[in-house]
């Protein structure tokens, strides 16, 4: 005959209080699958977590914010959670600037705030109140569609291959180029570190970088 474990009821005799007190149990331990809440005796409805992220989003605080992208002023009243990532693709319709890791880790997302190059996905929107933001969008010229000379390097040199980062390369590439590290490779290496190409054409990177640096 098979050894019982100490103080575990036998099936065969357990009766509606046992029952009772598991429901108990898992009603305190706040259990809910789908908005619905088991209780003892029965299911109630619970609150919808959909509708709770919704009551959630229209009580978040928003700001009114005018910025210059690409030449163009926007007047918009914002989340002030937003970043200039969402901002830029979801409400400027500008996709060029690409979402990554969506952390600051990849520089996917560079563009440049007053001339200075910044990850977008960490950049609060509602924090460049008169700032003037270029985007990848912003480069060519826009009477005959002229390259950038980065943008002309980077097709001479082939590189890029899926192409998803070359907008946040190019514009690292540009505010490397504005900051004067373009002396050597290695200090082009150096300052172009924050940005990741999954492809592994870094070495054509820099060759593109350090051509449109020089005004090769």
């Amino acid at each position: 005959m098979p050894t019982k474990f100490p103080d575990s009821p036998d099936p065969s005799t357990a009766g509606p209080t046992s029952e009772l007190s598991r429901r108990t149990f898992i009603v305190a331990g706040g259990v809910v699958a789908g908005g619905v809440a088991v209780v003892a005796g029965g299911v109630a409805a619970g609150p919808s977590l959909f509708s709770s992220e919704a009551a959630a989003a229209a009580e978040a605080p928003s700001s009114p914010v005018s910025l210059v992208v690409n030449g163009e002023r926007h007047v918009l009243t914002v989340d002030n959670r937003t970043s200039l990532l969402n901002l830029l693709r979801e409400q400027l319709a500008l996709p060029g600037t690409k979402k990554g890791c969506d952390a600051g880790a990849c520089g996917a997302c560079t563009v440049l705030v007053d001339g200075q190059r910044v990850n977008a996905c960490l950049t609060l929107a509602v924090r460049l109140e008169g700032a003037e933001v270029t985007t990848i969008e912003g480069l060519a010229a826009d009477d005959d569609d002229e390259l950038h000379p980065l943008q002309q390097a980077f097709v001479e040199q082939d590189a890029f291959q899926c192409g998803f980062c070359t907008p946040g390369q190019i514009m690292s590439g540009i505010g490397c180029m504005q900051e004067g590290h373009t002396g050597s490779q290695e200090e082009i290496r150096e300052w172009m570190s924050g940005n990741i190409c999954r492809c592994g054409c870094y070495v054509k990177i820099v060759n593109a970088i350090q051509q449109a640096g020089n005004g090769k």
